[in-house]
């Protein structure tokens, strides 16, 4: 796991905030995880709906973006408008305290336009493979 404060990278807080830890950043890839629990968004009382999954990938890019911007000195936090080109989920409902892999790839990017694509793995099972489309709305330098 290592060692970056996840909020300094991403806009979420608790309640809305999933990713728990980060096991790797590169310029165009991202490995975090997280537990489910009775916390998150689309909790039932009993597991949360797997559409959740799709906010896991998002704040997995969101890290991605996040590290790149304080790299070049800017503020890491900023947020995106985020549309799902396609979703396929392999569970409706989802346990509390499983321990997921989430796994994004940039596939392309243009000005502030993106499209990525993400996994979300409960040990070797895939639980939902996301295509997302990103917009920054208002680039600044800070």
């Amino acid at each position: 796991m290592l060692n970056i404060d996840i909020e300094s990278l991403i806009p979420h807080r608790e309640k809305i905030k999933i990713i728990s830890g980060i096991l790797e950043i590169k310029e165009n890839t991202a490995i975090s995880t997280a537990t489910v629990n009775p916390n998150w968004p689309l909790y039932d009382g009993d597991s949360v709906n797997s559409l959740v999954l799709i906010e896991a990938i998002a704040q997995t890019a969101a890290i991605v973006d996040g590290y790149k911007r304080r790299q070049q000195g800017k503020d890491g936090v900023k947020g995106w408008l985020v549309g799902i080109k396609n979703a396929e989920f392999k569970e409706n409902k989802i346990p509390v305290n499983t321990n997921l892999i989430i796994m994004i790839e940039n596939k392309y990017s243009f000005d502030n336009y993106g499209v990525l694509g993400g996994t979300v793995k409960a040990g070797e099972k895939v639980l939902a493979t996301v295509t997302l489309q990103a917009l920054r709305l208002n680039e600044d330098n800070k």
